[in-house]
């Protein structure tokens, strides 16, 4: 123990030990870990509770301009390390806890991830969510309090089994129950009308309870809050039926509620599963924009006002629902006309497209939506009338109205939610530049013409305080060693790292660091999957969302040609690779779990090969979250962002990658783009076809067979994988994995593998030229710092939400 204590070591060390006794009812000589870490969390919490009621007293004080946050996923990670970073408290914490025996970073191990998000999106929000509050602008972010979220992803025998996430099983002591903030969420019935004013009587209600977690900002300025919504029951039993001996009749309304927060993404292939992931949309949209009327006519009165007052942003299609709600609102329960309650909608709401995929870009069958949603079919269907006549006004053909429409006429009847999001949004923007350029020419083609000033883009984002200081502590001081700690408060700072990229001194201090983290996360997945790990290999990392546009297939095939060219000549100067893959497969998507059993195959067979040494390992990581990726991200020696070209719309990966000191190989997609320009063309690999040809090579014909017949290396690799060398227990396991490539290849892995062959060998180039490697990775730290989520965020609240100048 130190001689000489701190004043905040001290008033933290005997803080801890009081709510350890009275908060969490342990005495400290019989506390257990679990304990500890609950009462470290506790204390913590009281501080940034001050911060949180003053920051929430300034607001309403100076009568700012809120932020509303829509969305279906925050991907928040752990929250203990994260707060106490951006509250300064992390040293005097890791000293007080150090006095009563406790390692600070083990106890970090024991906090769950919440399961609130699955990939980017809900990454991108939990970033937005810190920013927000960092640059000291007041904000709420609206999601659902899940209680398995996703899932947690075990693999057996090479098989993805989705498992429940359990992160609540034992509470969670960030969170406030506010019993206040309850409202009622209609389904079904009809609609009367009382004089000139509609009132829809629900079927069918439950009760939308609101549970707040403080999110901090940087050096504590602001504290914003995450309010999530759970569900329950109006009667949450019915005696009359549990005495009657009924007993599950009884229970079936609470069942009813809580399934509605129970699973993120429930499967949507059968009409059940589309009818919950409809009512999980509404429940949340709809509690959230009664909250936020609430509050604006609370504290100002007229709802008229709404827009000088709160700006709601819709994270993707999943919120689209509130342009009808905020109108029903307006108009059933507000009084305001059509055409006022109109104006009001689309002067708050704005809108944030994330995907390109048709099948993404959700709508629902009309007569599903019309039962559950009646008074609101009619607001839609009343607002598709004016934005057509508004077409039909600008000399638009039938083509273009019926592209517009907010009902698809084709085949099966269909709301269009990206079609109401934009229509009801005063802003329309993507999130990279090829992204939002590609919008105003392929799904919102029609609707860019109709409205030409909507679209606009905001390139996201990261948080540099996760992504770089709290994940990766060693790098962060020898950053500051170099260039001062300005970056700390501005990651475009970083840039200054330029004038020192060539220095050997400082290449190889990062390096170092660079190696450390290697070899701490290969004991890691040594426990995790038994794989041992060379750390002085390239680690070649490709983690995310599984799914055919992100082409881990492409990567899986190049790995098992290079596999059979150094079995093929042993006698070249090889470069020892470590091939890491992560990522979750959506439930019902064959392809993606098939594409995860393939990994495990390959690694398999490779990692178990005499003939190939240590130059090829393969790991696949199970239940790949924010806590691994904390790990894996420093670790990276290359980032695997090889997207089919204009299929992805920004990534953030790419990102945490680059801002680590890894090298990117990658195709001119989404936000690779602006990586490249912003690193140099020295800095990154870049192969493949553009979004342009990808779109020439499918419209005139692209033919795979051919593509794949002309070339050797792939050949080979698909026929064996075809054939079951792989598989041997299962021989056709893959057939039509690769048939599918043969076939029609829509994700153009056949048309850009020679090219990304190509450029795995050019990364084999570069890193035997370790001092240039070392400076590519130094440029790439220097001049990622513009893409941190506070420049982003800035973007958004200057030229969208005019909350800052």
């Amino acid at each position: 123990m130190p001689s000489t204590r701190s004043a905040e070591f001290t008033q933290i060390s005997d803080r801890i030990v009081e709510v350890l006794r009275r908060r969490v009812g342990k005495d400290e000589r019989a506390a257990k870990p679990h304990d500890w870490y609950t009462a470290a969390v506790y204390t913590l919490r009281d501080a940034v509770i001050d911060r949180w009621m003053d920051s929430t007293r300034r607001t309403y004080e100076t009568k700012g301009k809120r932020v509303y946050y829509l969305s279906l996923e925050f991907l928040i990670g752990r929250l203990l390390r994260d707060a106490l970073s951006n509250m300064g408290m992390t040293r005097a914490m890791e000293q007080a806890l150090a006095d009563h025996g406790f390692d600070l970073a083990a106890l970090e191990e024991l906090e769950p991830d919440a399961a609130l998000g699955n990939g980017g999106l809900g990454r991108l929000a939990a970033c937005f969510m810190e920013s927000l509050a960092s640059l000291d602008i007041p904000a709420y972010g609206y999601g659902i309090r899940y209680v398995n979220g996703m899932f947690r992803q075990r693999i057996d025998d090479g098989w993805q089994v989705e498992l429940p996430e359990t992160w609540l099983a034992h509470g969670n002591p960030w969170e406030f129950e506010r019993r206040e903030s309850a409202y009622r969420i209609g389904f079904g019935g009809d609609i009367v009308m009382q004089g000139d004013r509609a009132q829809w009587n629900p079927g069918e209600q439950v009760e939308a309870v609101a549970v707040d977690t403080p999110v901090v900002g940087w050096r504590g300025k602001r504290v914003n809050t995450l309010r999530l919504w759970t569900a329950n029951a109006i009667d949450p039993i019915k005696l009359d039926a549990f005495n009657a001996g009924d007993h599950f009749a009884a229970l079936e309304d609470d069942l009813r509620a809580s399934s509605l927060v129970r699973v993120l993404y429930p499967a949507d292939s059968s009409p059940a599963g589309q009818e919950l992931r409809l009512r999980q949309e509404y429940f949340f949209t709809s509690a959230s924009i009664q909250d936020i009327l609430r509050r604006h006519v609370q504290f100002h009165g007229d709802v008229r006002t709404l827009p000088d007052q709160a700006a709601i942003q819709l994270n993707d299609t999943h919120p689209a629902v509130a342009v009808a709600e905020l109108m029903r609102l307006l108009t059933d329960v507000h009084g305001l006309d059509f055409d006022e309650a109109w104006d009001v909608t689309r002067r708050t709401i704005a809108y944030t497209n994330h995907t390109l995929l048709p099948e993404a870009l959700e709508s629902w069958p009309l007569p599903l939506f019309e039962r559950l949603l009646p008074r609101h079919m009619q607001i839609i269907y009343a607002i598709n009338s004016r934005v057509l006549r508004e077409a039909g006004k600008a000399g638009m053909d039938g083509a273009a109205i019926a592209a517009i429409s907010l009902i698809d006429e084709g085949g099966e009847r269909r709301v269009r939610m990206a079609n109401l999001a934009f229509a009801g949004a005063h802003s329309v923007n993507g999130v990279a530049a090829l992204h939002t350029d590609l919008m105003k020419s392929t799904v919102f083609a029609d609707l860019h013409k109709l409205y030409p000033t909507r679209i606009n883009n905001k390139t996201n984002g990261v948080t540099p305080r996760r992504w770089l200081q709290q994940c990766n502590p060693g790098l962060t001081a020898i950053l500051k060693d170099a260039i001062g700690d300005t970056f700390l408060d501005d990651a475009a700072e970083l840039s200054a790292l330029n004038a020192l990229a060539g220095d050997a001194a400082l290449g190889e201090r990062v390096a170092e660091v660079k190696r450390a983290n290697k070899v701490a996360l290969a004991a890691h997945l040594k426990d995790l999957t038994g794989i041992r790990l060379d750390p002085d290999a390239l680690f070649d990392v490709q983690v995310k969302r599984i799914h055919e546009y992100k082409r881990q297939l492409l990567n899986l095939i190049e790995t098992v040609a290079l596999y059979d060219q150094i079995r093929s000549h042993p006698e070249r100067n090889w470069v020892p690779r470590v091939k890491i893959f992560g990522g979750k497969a959506a439930s019902s998507y064959h392809n993606a779990k098939l594409i995860i059993k393939l990994a495990g195959d390959i690694a398999r067979r490779i990692n178990s090969d005499p003939s190939v040494g240590g130059l090829l390992k393969v790991v696949f990581v199970p239940n790949y979250n924010v806590s691994l990726a904390e790990r894996i991200i420093p670790a990276a020696d290359l980032s695997e962002q090889i997207s089919t070209a204009g299929m992805e719309a920004s990534g953030t990966g790419n990102m945490k990658f680059a801002l680590n000191g890894a090298l990117t190989i990658g195709t001119l997609d989404g936000a690779n783009i602006e990586i490249k320009d912003r690193v140099g063309d020295d800095n990154i690999v870049i192969f493949g076809l553009t979004a342009e040809e990808v779109a020439e090579q499918r419209a005139n014909g692209y033919n795979p067979r051919a593509v794949i017949e002309g070339s050797r290396e792939l050949q080979q690799a698909v026929s064996a994988i075809a054939s079951g060398v792989f598989s041997p227990d299962d021989p056709h396991r893959y057939a039509g994995l690769m048939g599918g490539l043969y076939d029609h290849d829509w994700f153009m892995v056949a048309a850009d593998f020679d090219s990304y062959h190509a450029a795995q060998r050019e990364v084999d180039r570069r890193w035997q030229d370790q001092p240039g490697w070392r400076t590519s990775a130094i440029r790439n730290i220097a001049n990622v710092g513009w893409f941190s989520s506070d420049r982003t965020i800035g973007e958004y609240a200057r030229e969208i939400w005019g909350v800052l100048k």
